[in-house]
């Protein structure tokens, strides 16, 4: 211990910290899923704390119009994979900390194996389909999750699960519309400072500070220069039944697949059956199923899907699950 103690001594020092927290930290797993503008901050500040174990989970590749933000990357890295690539940056960084890279798209079927064996979770994909498969999945295995999102000029950050309501709890209900860092713009420093409180929130909890981080919002509005937060440890879990976000693999042939996404955005449809359709056509004495016992929708990012769904359900009493097919990465060949 004496070469990690005199790494890590300044941490140390702190009266809550100690051996002891050190020791939680070695001993810690966690699951980052996202290595982009969120993780960057957050990974390097996990692995340099002295984290034991982080399985990294991203199944994209570096582009150019990102590394304002994805500080853990250069330009020579472009078109090669997050996961990798960061996996190696943070390996140099504390070879104490051991890394797991996994270059895949967190979803319904896999989520579960990813949190078997974690201590807590951080949400750093910034995209609502993936936080509400995780949250949803977080609240049933009893997993604390450490979730943000970061757009413009602001963002949040807020430990969920675990002793704390869910991610739904919070927010049931999607935005009116759907906004990305691609469509609305983003500042570096805005998400920075977002990925480096998340990483504050999870090792807050592996410390086991009071008050816990679990059931606590902070808010950060960079273009007025204000925090903000409040808690929400009485906030109630919405009823069943919710919409659900499932696996392209989960389709059945029983199922009444709707494929929200054009001829153009999709030439191929999530299934051969799938039947297209647009938003707008769902209304009252729309399309819905039959006989089918679940309708499923699909789109690029879900937000169409969960749209569409919320207008079938004005009508259509049965069963509702939702697909983020999302984008497919090419990779480059390293040298």
């Amino acid at each position: 211990m004496t070469r990690s103690k005199n790494r890590y001594a300044s941490q140390m020092i702190l009266p809550e910290f100690g051996l002891d927290g050190q020791e939680r930290l070695q001993a810690a797993h966690v699951l980052v899923v996202g290595a982009g503008g969120l993780g960057s901050p957050a990974l390097q500040y996990l692995a340099g704390a002295g984290v034991g174990k982080i399985t990294l989970v991203d199944a994209d590749i570096i582009t150019k119009s990102n590394l304002h933000r994805q500080t853990l990357y250069r330009e020579d890295q472009i078109g090669q994979s997050k996961a990798e690539t960061a996996s190696a940056v943070l390996i140099d960084l504390n070879r104490e900390c051991k890394i797991c890279p996994r270059i895949e798209r967190l979803d319904a079927d896999n989520v579960a194996s990813l949190l078997a064996e974690v201590d807590v979770a951080l949400d750093c994909a910034d995209n609502f389909a993936t936080s509400y498969i995780l949250s949803d999945s977080c609240l049933k295995h009893c997993v604390p999750l450490i979730s943000a999102s970061a757009l413009g000029w602001s963002g949040y950050v807020g430990g969920f699960c675990g002793s704390a309501p869910s991610l739904r709890a919070v927010f049931p209900e999607l935005p009116n519309h759907a906004a990305s860092c691609d469509s609305a713009g983003v500042l570096g420093p805005v998400v920075g400072a977002i990925g480096c409180l998340q990483a504050q929130m999870m090792l807050s909890y592996l410390l086991n500070l009071s008050p816990s981080p679990l059931g606590q919002i902070i808010t950060l509005d960079c273009r007025t220069f204000r925090f903000s937060g409040f808690r929400f440890d009485l906030a109630i879990e919405p009823e069943e039944p919710v919409l659900k976000f499932i696996s392209p693999a989960s389709i059945t042939p029983d199922d009444y697949v709707i494929e929200l996404r054009s001829d153009e955005e999709a030439p191929l449809p999530v299934v051969p059956t799938a039947i297209r359709y647009c938003v707008t056509d769902f209304k009252f004495d729309g399309p819905k199923p039959t006989s089918e016992p679940r309708a499923v929708f699909c789109c690029r990012n879900g937000f169409r899907a969960w749209q569409a769904a919320q207008r079938l359900q004005s009508y259509w009493e049965g069963e509702i699950s939702l697909i983020a097919v999302g984008d497919k990465p090419h990779f480059t060949t390293r040298n």
